[in-house]
């Protein structure tokens, strides 16, 4: 059975209760099948999961959507249940924050300040605050998020990495549709005609994946993916197309990478990413 608390001293005491492995999974709502592959993960890691839904205010920049994020708690509750949750801790901002905001932060170093940091100045100061902050009140064993996040993913990791957190960091697989499209909570906002331009953005990633796969080399697996997005319907505005190495450090010559791209379609704003394995400039 799936208990659902709202205040620390419930999750306090709901969280005494637990015995064994604890794994979470941090949400922000409006769950989909890739919560659901999360919580599956958790499932089969943990024995027992808590579940986290919290529209974070700090991670959102001054025009971005955080009065019309969606918040569908009933039916995420209906999800919880349905994946064998067994608990959800869902506060409201003066439950998380009760001093209101706060006046320290975590920094997310220079890695926090490029790709989605640049684009969303102090996104991830936001994100990694509030992480910390229901890692502490949770206290699990295990956490699990999606790679279609892998700077957050990524920084995540290397929070716990640098400040000794001790929890380990579990990375989950994109799920997608079946033309390709990463779930995202986002994808609502676009209307049909939006989310056939959406698709620029799996285009992409699927050629330089495929380029790499064919031998080609870095410079011609980023241009593949470039061509590929601006071949697709007319209306998606590129901000990023990338090639890094898996740690989001500059790209290697060869060997694993990640290619991560970030877009606009209308009004919203869509990422994703893949990795590829380079083979070396012939």
């Amino acid at each position: 059975m799936t208990r659902l608390v709202h205040t620390r001293a419930e999750l306090a005491e709901a969280r005494s209760a637990l015995t064994g492995t604890v794994g979470v999974v941090m949400t922000m709502g409006a769950l989909h099948e890739g919560h659901e592959s999360l919580l599956r993960a958790a499932r089969e890691r943990a024995d027992h999961v808590i579940v986290t839904i919290f529209v974070n205010p700090l991670q959102f920049g001054p025009t971005e959507d955080f009065d019309r994020y969606p918040r569908t708690l009933d039916a995420d509750l209906e999800v919880c249940r349905r994946a064998g949750a067994d608990l959800v801790f869902a506060p409201a901002v003066p439950d998380m924050y009760p001093g209101g905001a706060p006046q320290v932060r975590l920094n997310p170093g220079p890695l926090g300040e490029d790709l989605e940091g640049l684009s969303r100045p102090g996104f991830f100061h936001g994100v990694l605050t509030v992480v910390l902050k229901l890692l502490q009140l949770t206290r699990p064993d295990l956490t699990f998020f999606g790679e279609k996040d892998y700077q957050q993913l990524t920084l995540v990791r290397r929070m716990c990495r640098d400040l000794d957190v001790p929890v380990e960091v579990v990375g989950v697989p994109t799920v997608r549709e079946s033309d390709g499209l990463a779930l995202s909570s986002r994808n609502r906002y676009l209307s049909s005609e939006e989310r056939q331009v959406a698709l620029s953005l799996s285009r992409a990633l699927r050629a330089g994946a495929e380029a790499a796969e064919a031998g080609r080399d870095a410079g011609a697996v980023l241009s593949a993916a470039h061509a590929a997005f601006g071949a697709g319907e007319p209306g998606a505005r590129l901000d990023y197309l990338v090639l890094t190495d898996p740690d989001l450090e500059p790209g290697p010559v060869q060997g694993p990478a990640r290619l991560l791209v970030a877009a606009w379609v209308g009004q919203t704003r869509l990422i994703d990413n893949a990795p590829v394995l380079l083979h070396p400039a012939s």
